[in-house]
């Protein structure tokens, strides 16, 4: 009976300094993302993987540090084992569906951000991300329907009001255009990519004092290209 007893209690310790040996490299790993180590960051993730291969959080946060590096048919390789490992997991899905819209796979993006949205109806965040996708799609009625969604659930956040005043743009839609964007600086009125796309918008129009007077103010942010190029071209003084 002691010695089972013994043998039980060396399994248990040995499983147990696994954990945590697991966790030391995950922690680490994670802080060393946080620091843009991201080379040594995913060196820890891979260990934690090698230890413990249905280790969900892992592959998770290996996908995102290689998304940090721009590799993200890596990111996309991880996110995917995430999601085979637990097919429930919205946040590898919708992790993935940014990894598939950075690499211009807009179809994929969409069906996981769907996917997403099958899940949590009510989050803002990825109907605006595939509002976006849509929109890379030259869909932009569906861009439209999204971006209304993620006003609807949040009149807060700028980013709503920016995409639809880009797909509206796209329509040929100034005057809404230029409500939506007038309404996001209002939200934000230090973005210049928003007064950037404004002033195109007022440009398109044939309002080009104020077309001029938007772009000078995103070059006084630090967006200089449009201002400079009506200043070569007379538009602007």
């Amino acid at each position: 009976m002691f010695f089972v007893l013994a043998i039980l209690i060396g399994c248990a310790t040995s499983e147990e300094a696994t954990r945590t040996e697991q966790h030391g490299f995950y922690d680490e790993g994670v802080a060393l993302a946080k620091a843009g180590e991201y080379d040594r960051a995913i060196a820890c993730f891979c260990e934690v993987i090698k230890l413990d291969p249905e280790f969900v959080d892992a592959y998770i946060e290996r996908g995102i540090t290689f998304g940090y590096k721009g590799k993200y048919g890596k990111a996309i390789s991880d996110f995917t084992n995430a999601i085979e490992i637990n097919p429930n997991y919205a946040l590898a899905y919708g992790l993935r569906g940014v990894a598939y819209e950075k690499k211009g796979q807009y179809d994929q993006a969409i069906a996981d951000y769907s996917k997403v949205i099958s899940m949590h109806p009510k989050d803002t965040m990825t109907y605006l991300q595939r509002g976006s996708a849509y929109y890379h799609k030259g869909m932009y009625n569906r861009a439209i329907s999204d971006f209304t969604k993620a006003i609807a659930l949040n009149p807060k956040n700028s980013r709503g009001y920016c995409g639809r005043g880009l797909a509206h743009t796209k329509k040929g839609q100034g005057d809404q255009a230029i409500s939506d964007y007038t309404k996001a600086l209002d939200l934000n009125p230090m973005d210049a990519h928003t007064y950037f796309d404004r002033g195109v918008a007022y440009y398109y129009k044939g309002q080009y004092e104020q077309a001029c007077s938007d772009w000078k103010r995103a070059c006084e942010l630090g967006l200089c290209s449009n201002y400079e190029w009506a200043k070569i071209n007379k538009f602007c003084q």
